[in-house]
């Protein structure tokens, strides 16, 4: 039993040096870091959201998410249609996973004739107003508004986006 060991040792010592020497190909660091949006830069951005909308007297549903397209914030302001709480989420995913604005996926799918079904994803959506939040050059989350035109949802969206970014610099 203890040769097996050993032996089992010295193939694991052999594995962890070729291992080394691949890392070693690809740089220096072995580990990633990844910055992404949290819960303060989502309540940031709702309440830049909410804020502008106060001013301009309308109502509309806010989403923010994680650069996987997963909700950290979802505000449905009084007034704003109960579904779009699901079109801000879908919007927010979208522009995540796609790190583009959710409207450019429609725009691309209508050009190219074919349906977002083929995306492979229920919720993906071509709808104007997912908007994603970059620091650095790296898509750290997005944020995504819903239930007024699709100019406005986008204006609003990229409001929130700025001033996140800002925040981060």
């Amino acid at each position: 039993m203890g040769r097996g060991i050993v032996a089992w040792g010295r193939r694991r010592q052999a594995r962890a040096v070729i291992l080394s020497s691949a890392l070693q190909s690809w740089g220096s660091k072995a580990m990633q870091t990844i910055v992404e949006i949290g819960h303060e830069e989502a309540l940031l951005a709702v309440q830049t959201i909410v804020g502008e909308l106060k001013r301009r007297g309308k109502a509309a549903v806010i989403a923010v998410a994680d650069r996987h397209g997963e909700l950290i914030a979802l505000m449905r302001c009084n007034g704003a249609p109960y579904s779009s709480a699901t079109f801000a989420t879908n919007k927010a995913y979208t522009a995540a996973r796609e790190r583009k604005l959710s409207g450019d996926i429609g725009r691309s799918i209508k050009e190219g004739g074919w349906d977002i079904a083929f995306m492979g994803d229920p919720r993906f959506t071509g709808w104007d107003g997912g908007v994603p939040v970059t620091i650095a050059g790296e898509v750290v989350g997005a944020i995504a508004v819903s239930g007024l035109t699709g100019d406005e949802d986008v204006e609003l969206a990229t409001l929130a986006a700025r001033r996140i970014e800002e925040s981060a610099r």
